[in-house]
């Protein structure tokens, strides 16, 4: 689609870059340190739609993030108790939705990482870590997820501890909670179809890797899965009302004790997981689907395939060495050697 226009605006303390064309339009910024864009097949109504994502990514911000002292997530955990805690609504449905993805990938995502992700240093916002030295050589990665498997004591499931009534929260004494695993895709779920609901054209919104559309599409959603500029681009024809979400181990990267660590953990041990993937991309009727089976696949390892064939959903690996698999009906990609 030729590029008719392009401009920009200042919507402090957030640069919202913005696209117009006859027949749809779409703005961008950046949020949680990742990009944020929002899709409308009606040019007329972006401005609702900006402000309208602006209000409810402001909303779950404070409701969940791990980062913030003043979420209402952070003030769980110093009186996290099994007598139960009165919690908002958002905060009720973003828990719920980080239930339901533990469940859909048997605990390989786990709500109840948070006390973990911060003994590997994060315990901050991404911007404030030390950088990654360089990337990783699989075969020492491995080395180390043994090393540290025989070392570390394993954790319990402790999702399977926490329960909702309501807006009423039963969380055991001790457990930090972290939704950075489904939150994100679960907020563009619930974005998407609110902003359908509202302006009543087609949608597609976009939080980082997990992307959600709502209404018939200009002509057909075309998304580009891309993870890093160095990565191969594949196209993707999604379906109306579909989501896809990607999943990588290239980005959220830190410096710990001199060791590179990245943001996906096993829950089994707390450790970080073995790269043995590049990126995991899955197309499923949520983006809460989606995120969570593509995260869990960086998970699983090299029992990724097999399990995601199981799943009967599309879906793309690429490997550490850069080899691309493709799964259900994900469209096959022709292979370029340099």
């Amino acid at each position: 689609m030729p590029d008719a226009t392009r401009t920009g605006v200042l919507d402090a303390p957030t640069r919202v870059d913005i696209h117009r064309y006859d027949t749809w339009a779409s703005a961008q910024w950046q949020i949680w340190g990742s990009p944020a864009r929002v899709v409308v097949t009606d040019p007329a109504v972006l401005p609702a739609a900006i402000e309208r994502s602006h209000s409810f990514l402001a909303d779950v911000q404070q409701a969940c993030s791990r980062f913030d002292p003043d979420s209402e997530l952070r003030q769980l955990h110093p009186q996290g108790s099994t007598a139960g805690i009165p919690v908002s609504s958002l905060l009720a449905d973003l828990l719920r939705a980080s239930l339901i993805a533990a469940e859909r990938t048997d605990g390989a995502v786990d709500p109840t990482l948070g006390r973990d992700l911060s003994l590997w240093g994060y315990d901050r916002d991404l911007a404030e870590l030390s950088p990654a030295s360089g990337p990783d050589d699989l075969a020492g990665a491995e080395a180390r997820y043994q090393l540290q498997m025989r070392s570390w004591p394993a954790r319990s499931p402790r999702w399977r501890e926490i329960r909702l009534e309501g807006t009423l929260l039963f969380l055991p004494q001790g457990t930090v909670l972290d939704l950075g695993a489904s939150a994100k895709a679960y907020a563009a779920d619930l974005l998407v179809a609110a902003l359908h609901r509202q302006l009543g054209c087609g949608i597609l919104v976009s939080l980082g890797g997990d992307l959600a559309t709502a209404g018939p599409p200009p002509g057909s959603w075309e998304i580009l899965v891309q993870d890093t500029d160095h990565d191969a681009p594949c196209y993707l024809t999604l379906a109306e009302g579909w989501a896809v979400a990607t999943s990588s181990t290239q980005k959220r990267r830190w410096s710990h004790r001199g060791q590179n660590v990245i943001h996906v953990l096993d829950p089994r041990w707390g450790i970080p997981v073995v790269p043995h993937w590049r990126t995991a991309s899955v197309v499923a009727p949520t983006a809460l689907e989606a995120n969570s089976l593509s995260t869990a696949a960086l998970v699983k390892g090299t029992e990724a395939l097999q399990w995601l064939r199981e799943q009967g959903l599309p879906a793309r690996l690429v490997a550490a060495n850069g080899r691309v698999h493709t799964l259900g009906s994900w469209p096959e990609e022709v292979q370029h050697h340099g």
